[in-house]
């Protein structure tokens, strides 16, 4: 099962009493398909979409519906309900809708209904992403005035929502995982809310992980190629001068670090007969390098 079908599941299980059924229905209706006086259809992949439909539409009109189930070219199964006739008539009337433009009627929907209304609107065009994939809700809104009214709606609850244009459809769509949970929340989806806080913490955790694991490799892999520089300048100044023209500090850093490749130069310092820190071992090993880069010159050594 889908995230979608998850937040739509909760939002069918909270729509429970009167003021709610009829907020519910007024935000399917108004986002359905198709809604004039001789025909209104709504339509849905999810079949528990389309069975709420038919509920609310029973309990608001005393009137029962049927779904009807096409299976497109790609497999997917669209549910359908349909109203017709003194079906429609009735919507049209009960819920003061006009003939030319779907509006919102904000007197129709008391305050604390909002939330319920919009779960029908989701119910009716929207969708959300799997969260472990990326943050991403929208509605594919039937007219523009439309979404340019649910777009402020939204805003009014502190969720900034744009709109576009695709494929002939109006579409308000919001990113960001928290304008996500806000909107969740606001539609009744609370505990989706709450995996989807989850999932964004455990994403958050691992891409950390990741992070430290690859800072971890990459200076790993800098102090290797260091201490092999180091072992070279050694090889080099004991291949040619040896390394016994070195002053005893050099000699006794040098012998270490050929001996101990894994060593990291705060512990090369902690093991020499006299403990220096870890800049005083750096600058021994500059030391080295300086007279190995004379040998390479052909100018000689200074051991000293």
């Amino acid at each position: 099962m889908s995230f979608s079908n998850d937040v739509r599941q909760e939002i069918c299980s909270s729509v429970n009493d009167k003021d709610r059924r009829f907020a519910c229905l007024y935000g399917m209706l108004l986002f359905c398909r198709s809604l004039t006086r001789e025909h209104i259809c709504f339509q849905s992949e999810s079949r528990i979409s389309a069975e709420l439909f038919c509920s609310l539409f029973s309990a608001v009109f005393r009137r029962e519906l049927s779904i009807t189930e096409h299976t497109r070219k790609n497999g997917v199964v669209l549910c359908s309900c349909d109203a017709d006739g003194e079906d429609a008539e009735a919507v049209f009337q009960k819920y003061h809708l006009a003939d030319d433009a779907r509006l919102i009627d904000s007197e129709i929907i008391a305050t604390n209904s909002l939330g319920v209304f919009t779960a029908g609107v989701f119910l009716a065009c929207g969708s959300v992403n799997d969260p472990n994939k990326e943050y991403h809700l929208e509605f594919a809104c039937p007219e523009e005035q439309l979404a340019q009214q649910l777009a402020t709606l939204l805003g009014d609850i502190g969720v900034t929502a744009k709109t576009v244009l695709r494929r002939g459809q109006h579409i308000v769509y919001i990113k960001g995982s928290e304008s996500i949970e806000d909107t969740l929340t606001f539609i009744g989806a609370s505990q989706c809310t709450l995996e989807l806080m989850n999932t964004k913490i455990y994403k958050d955790i691992r891409n950390k992980a990741n992070r430290i694991a690859n800072c971890d490799a990459a200076n790993i892999d800098k102090v290797v190629k260091a201490a092999m520089k180091q072992i070279e300048d050694i090889k080099l100044i004991d291949r040619t001068v040896g390394l016994e023209t070195l002053s005893d500090e050099l000699r006794e850093v040098a012998q270490l670090r050929a001996e101990n490749i894994d060593m990291s130069l705060q512990e090369i310092g902690e093991t020499l007969s006299e403990p220096i820190s870890r800049s005083g071992v750096n600058h021994r090993f500059k030391k080295l390098a300086k007279i190995a880069d004379e040998i390479r010159g052909g100018g000689g050594a200074n051991a000293k």
